[in-house]
């Protein structure tokens, strides 16, 4: 509580106005005139948005407005920071946090990945995070369909079960097979999209990916479904000794209010491998998605490592949750992941009704990328994964990459699949 106050004390201080509201935008938190900041500091960075208002995510009920659950370590206020306070904290993310109930420090370190049962060409370069060279539409993914594999998937699935790895996900095979039974495609008329983040150092390439690629993947789905009435909404997450553990910013329709909520994000913290996942999954399903039956309801859950053991069962509680209220999860497994953050992303996807998206080497981009458990799949761009998927969600028809997309293959699909040994077959997304 001593630790709590304190902290709401410090952002009273360094705020322009101190109110218990969200924050409303980069100038400042609502009530008072606030201070617009400049647009860039005598470093050359861009300001940093007031932090959103620490929030209680305690409960499983609507999350209404902005909003944060800080960590243990200091909080950092809006504007620019001295140079001490950079040299201090290079990679801080000018954000706020504070402490909630799950325990372990976090950040993940990008520890490199180890290898599937295939094999990626493209050289990858040194370590991940950093990202100043990545440009838009660099990044490379493969994408894959458990529900479409699923006897595959329940093979993959017992494989790491053997394991006994710490930190399963408690989810039986009766409940995939019920989640398999009920997928059912159908064409939407709405899109309500969220990004769930991990912003710990090792994310910098995906971070400055997603900051760069937004406006032409938002104008893309503006000029191919000019109905949707897009909506987006964000949700970046650490660990519980960083700034912030998890924090949000609810769905905007105005997607230059989005952008600069996303281009104020960026990688820092971290220490040890798992993050807070299970937080971050159950804020994502908590926002504002409209309920309609013609929306379709995306969230992108970008991450390189798993949750900690012990919140196993908060992490199945939030994919529960997205599954029944139609949130469709789409993974995207970035560089360094490992056999337990691959299955329950897999899973994640499966049980909801999305598809699990990994980026390749492809790019020679980042840390090296572990290729999953998967013998079928095109390589594209990740701009082109994401389009893609967001056009499979609004037609209800599955199409496959333009052959000019496509980069690479793994296996040789032919007709819509690959022919194993054994006289097997795996169905390509």
């Amino acid at each position: 509580m001593r630790l709590v106050l304190g902290v709401l004390a410090f952002t009273c201080l360094s705020a322009v106005a101190c109110s218990g509201g969200s924050s409303q935008g980069i100038g400042g938190s609502s009530g008072g005139s606030p201070t617009t900041p400049p647009e860039t500091c005598a470093d050359g960075s861009t300001p940093a948005p007031e932090p959103p208002a620490p929030t209680s995510i305690d409960g499983t009920g609507p999350l209404t407005g902005d909003g944060e659950v800080r960590g243990s370590a200091p909080v950092r206020p809006g504007g620019c920071a001295d140079e001490g306070e950079r040299a201090a904290a290079p990679e801080a993310s000018g954000s706020a946090g504070a402490p909630s109930g799950s325990s372990s420090s976090g950040g993940s370190s990008g520890s490199s990945g180890s290898g599937g049962d295939a094999t990626s060409s493209g050289g990858a370069t040194s370590g991940g995070g950093g990202a100043t060279n990545v440009g838009a539409g660099i990044l490379t993914a493969g994408a894959w369909d458990d529900n479409r594999n699923f006897q595959r998937f329940l093979s993959y699935r017992e494989q790491v079960f053997q394991e006994n790895l710490p930190g399963l996900l408690p989810i039986d095979v009766a409940e995939h097979q019920a989640a398999n039974a009920a997928a059912q495609p159908g064409a939407k008329q709405k899109l309500d999209v969220s990004l769930v983040i991990d912003t710990t150092g090792s994310m910098g390439d995906e971070i400055a990916y997603l900051q760069k690629e937004f406006d032409a993947l938002a104008a893309t789905i503006q000029a191919k479904f000019p109905g949707a009435e897009q909506r987006w909404s964000l949700v970046v997450y650490k660990d519980d000794t960083d700034d912030y553990v998890v924090r949000w910013y609810d769905f905007r329709a105005n997607t230059g209010e989005f952008r600069a909520k996303l281009a104020a994000q960026s990688a820092g913290g971290g220490g040890d491998f798992p993050e807070a996942a299970d937080r971050a999954v159950d804020v994502g399903t908590r926002l504002s998605w409209r309920t309609d039956a013609n929306v379709a309801r995306l969230m992108f859950w970008v991450a390189d490592a798993p949750h900690h053991a012990g919140t196993e069962q908060k992490l199945a509680n939030a994919i529960r949750s997205a599954r029944n209220k139609g949130i469709h999860i789409y993974p995207v497994a970035s560089s360094g992941i490992d056999e337990l953050t691959e299955l329950s992303m897999r899973s994640a996807a499966q049980i909801t009704g999305g598809r699990y998206l990994f980026l390749t080497d492809d790019s020679g981009v980042g840390g090296a990328h572990k290729e999953p458990k998967i013998p079928c799949f095109f390589v594209t761009k990740l701009d082109k994964a994401i389009l893609r998927m967001v056009d499979v969600e609004m037609t209800g028809a599955y199409r496959e990459p333009e052959a000019a997309d496509v980069l690479r293959t793994g296996g040789n699909p032919q007709s819509g699949v690959c022919q194993l040994e054994g006289g097997q077959q795996a169905t390509i997304y």
